[in-house]
């Protein structure tokens, strides 16, 4: 069974500036970022039941000091942010088709390339952390000789107590080859506790037929809580030697599906962070991709996260 030493989060990524579209060739700007996503939810669903905050790089300049000044004042801890004197932050824009979203991107000068250059730092950054969250992409976006510094940092981070959180979210434009994304997920797993993959990902890239066969496998190299994505069907879970499925309930007024998975692993995580049972932390989820894809952009109205998250405070049945 997963438990947590105490309520510490941190999330490890790249966030990046979102211009999401408004209508009339207009675009607003905002702060997204897979990992990002997932703990500015987690921070806005759990208040001052937690302390949750976010571990990147940025840059010196005047964006970055927006967004670190942005996060601050909705609740993050921003202490293992540093700084870059030459990058700044990437950037990029969703081009809508219907509800459904593109991407461009501008990311190869991002200062959050460099987030496990200085090892000592990042490990300082986790140090006492109960449950640590990163995804592929935070992977990817690193060469390897700092991935490797940053699967070393996990691994004693994970030895001193910590729990890993862990979303593939594969994306291929950002690893030079199929290859790599299998050897570095591979390198992956083992210091994973709760998986938290989309079955799409995992039938392209490892040839899973169903989603028991990507829980299969997960458990296979270890990891200890699965929880499977499928988009606007069932999610599939295996925890404690139980498996089962939780039906998605339908969802109107979709406007944008940007940052669905992010905020489902944020409802998640923060339901079993409380103690939450899965079947019931899968719900809370769900709830919370809903809001999300009934907004523009990947992040839910502050409001009504913080809404949803009033649903922690009620015992489970």
């Amino acid at each position: 069974m997963v438990t947590f030493a105490n309520r510490t989060v941190g999330a490890l990524g790249e966030a990046m500036v979102e211009l999401a579209p408004v209508g009339d060739g207009l675009y607003r700007r905002g702060f997204a970022g897979d990992t990002f996503n997932t703990a500015w939810h987690m921070a806005q669903l759990l208040g001052p039941r937690a302390d949750v905050g976010y571990v990147s790089r940025v840059g010196q300049d005047r964006l970055s000091d927006a967004f670190v000044a942005e996060i601050a004042g909705d609740g993050l801890n921003i202490s293992g942010i540093s700084r870059d004197p030459v990058r700044t932050m990437g950037l990029y824009l969703i081009e809508l088709d219907g509800v459904e979203r593109s991407f461009h991107y501008w990311r190869n000068t991002s200062a959050a390339r460099g987030l496990a250059d200085d090892s000592a730092a990042l490990a300082r950054a986790v140090a006492g952390t109960g449950l640590i969250c990163l995804s592929g992409i935070t992977l990817a976006i690193l060469p390897p000789p700092a991935r490797q510094l940053l699967f070393d940092v996990l691994a004693d981070a994970r030895q001193a107590g910590a729990v890993v959180a862990f979303d593939p979210n594969i994306r291929p434009r950002l690893w030079s080859s199929p290859d790599e994304i299998r050897a570095t997920l591979t390198q992956m797993l083992p210091l994973t506790d709760i998986a938290l993959p989309s079955f799409d990902d995992e039938a392209t890239h490892w040839g899973d037929a169903t989603p028991e066969a990507t829980l299969a496998r997960f458990a296979a190299a270890g990891v200890r809580e699965v929880v499977v994505k499928t988009g606007d069907g069932p999610v599939s879970y295996l925890s404690d030697g139980t498996m089962g499925t939780v039906d998605t309930p339908p969802v109107t007024g979709i406007r944008d599906t940007t940052g669905a998975g992010d905020a489902f692993n944020a409802g998640y995580l923060a339901a079993r962070l409380l103690g939450v049972k899965v079947a019931r932390a899968i719900g809370l989820g769900q709830a919370l991709a809903a809001e999300v894809i009934r907004t523009p952009g990947a992040r839910a109205a502050k409001d009504r996260v913080r809404d949803l998250g009033r649903v922690l405070d009620q015992p489970e049945a």
